[in-house]
């Protein structure tokens, strides 16, 4: 390796890594990325939100093309499933996503040292197969995060899967099995319950996507389940006995009862994920953790000076855009910017179809702070883009501060949201009221037309329902 000195080293390629690594290099700064991995993007790009979407999109069009068509006049026969296609179709998209971060390294001159980084001192990371690089200015932790096991369960990427198994199973099987209902388990699920198995959720809570407002996951629950997802709430996992053509899971009530069992041909491991921080040598160094989380400042510094750290291995959700923008953030206030980052309005969304987005607090957050709030919401059904091209599940919620209107939440179910939400984020990140949204002029005939409608129903003067 030419050079051993850089300005800014990040650990990890990841979104939150290899943005932070591209802002400082835009900044002026000599950077550099270690990551183990063979290719750049982390686990975003490579086994996670990517790939996972192409799968998700592949997915909608065979069940569109299957089922979907005849209502538009469209008829369609013999419909037959290419899986090996639809792989080679979700490995491209990888692929066409890491080498073009790749491009982006090259073009801002960030040197990419492949292998695993320990942190050895203040300003140092010996890089394996590398050798010993320095940070003058700032090391970066940008880990990211791993699969949370379930204790007692051996994931074997075979019959028993994490996320990363559940993209490339050999075969559709007849029945799956998916432990957890949050953003994960329900995403995958749908994929491979659209094209032909069986899908069971198993939650320990008594309903599906238990963060987000209970409205929203009811009536998701509601939705996947018209859709063929079968449902064991308040259940917990106590047990697997794998064979060679399947698991058969001990089940029982979460809060105590007769032991159930049940027969699956694959079951996917779906609890959430932990903070990465294995090898670092955080402790030889003395960096504190909190929760098995790196413990940092409001500036993203740890206890130790010149040593800080970003997205999935500090507080806060575990979503690729918000270690983004942590990313930049810190990149800039190493340049002497005044960054930050507006944690209370980090949109979440789960790419299911109907899709579901959320930013801000829900009623049940406002009703526990004592906050006296207002509610409007209008449902897809009477939204005419939507009825046009037949996606008519769910609705837009938003909800208000009853004294001064300022939009505190909002809650969406239905077509496209997870594009819609972003309008909404932006409305909050200037304070804006509902009445605000309202008297925004919204193309017609448009989903987005649903956000208004809701906005007007604050005030209790909605026009089309």
């Amino acid at each position: 390796m030419a050079e051993s000195t850089f300005d800014v080293v990040v650990i990890g390629g990841g979104p939150g890594g290899y943005v932070c690594a591209i802002r400082a290099a835009q900044l002026g700064f000599k950077v550099a990325c270690v990551e183990k991995r063979g290719t750049l993007g982390g686990t975003c790009l490579n086994v996670g939100c990517i790939p996972s979407k192409a799968l998700l999109a592949a997915s909608e069009k065979f069940e569109e093309a299957a089922h979907g068509l005849a209502k538009f006049g469209i008829k369609v026969g013999g419909v037959e499933l290419d899986l090996l296609g639809m792989q080679a179709h979700k490995d491209k998209v990888v692929k066409d996503n890491v080498t073009g971060i790749e491009f982006l390294f090259k073009k801002n001159k960030i040197a990419w040292l492949k292998g695993a980084g320990r942190i050895t001192a203040a300003n140092t990371v010996e890089v394996e197969g590398v050798g010993a690089i320095t940070a003058s200015k700032a090391i970066v932790i940008a880990t990211g995060s791993d699969v949370t096991p379930l204790p007692g369960i051996a994931i074997d990427e075979k019959r028993v899967v994490s996320s990363t198994g559940a993209l490339s199973l050999p075969e559709v099987p007849k029945h799956l099995v998916v432990i957890g209902g949050g953003v994960i388990g329900l995403e995958l699920g749908s994929v491979w319950g659209r094209l032909g198995a069986k899908v069971t959720v198993v939650e320990y809570l008594d309903r599906v996507l238990p963060t987000m407002d209970n409205e929203l996951s009811k009536q998701a629950q509601r939705i996947f389940a018209k859709q063929g997802m079968d449902f064991k709430l308040s259940t917990k996992v106590t047990g697997a006995s794998v064979t060679e053509t399947g698991v058969t899971l001990t089940v029982e009530p979460a809060a105590g009862g007769a032991a159930q069992t049940i027969e699956a041909d694959t079951v996917l491991v779906a609890i959430g994920r932990r903070p990465y921080t294995e090898g670092l040598g955080l402790e030889a160094v003395g960096v504190e953790l909190e929760r098995g989380r790196v413990k940092i400042d409001g500036h993203f510094q740890t206890n130790v000076p010149g040593i800080y750290a970003i997205g999935d291995v500090v507080e806060g959700p575990m979503l690729a855009h918000k270690a983004e923008e942590e990313g930049v953030a810190l990149a800039e206030q190493l340049a002497g910017q005044k960054s930050h980052v507006n944690h209370d309005l980090v949109p979440g969304v789960v790419y299911t179809w109907p899709e579901v987005a959320a930013v801000g607090k829900t009623e049940e957050q406002l009703k526990a702070a004592g906050v006296a709030y207002k509610a409007g919401k209008f449902p897809f059904t009477a939204n005419g883009r939507a009825r046009a091209g037949g996606n008519t599940d769910g609705f837009v919620k938003i909800l208000s501060d009853a004294a001064t209107d300022q939009v505190l939440g909002v809650h969406m179910i239905g077509p496209n949201v997870s594009e819609m939400i972003g309008e909404l984020v932006l409305a909050m990140e200037f304070s804006a009221s509902a009445e605000d949204v309202a008297r925004t002029c919204h193309a017609h005939p448009t989903l987005s037309e649903a956000v208004k409608e809701a906005a007007l129903a604050v005030d209790g003067r909605p026009l089309h329902i």
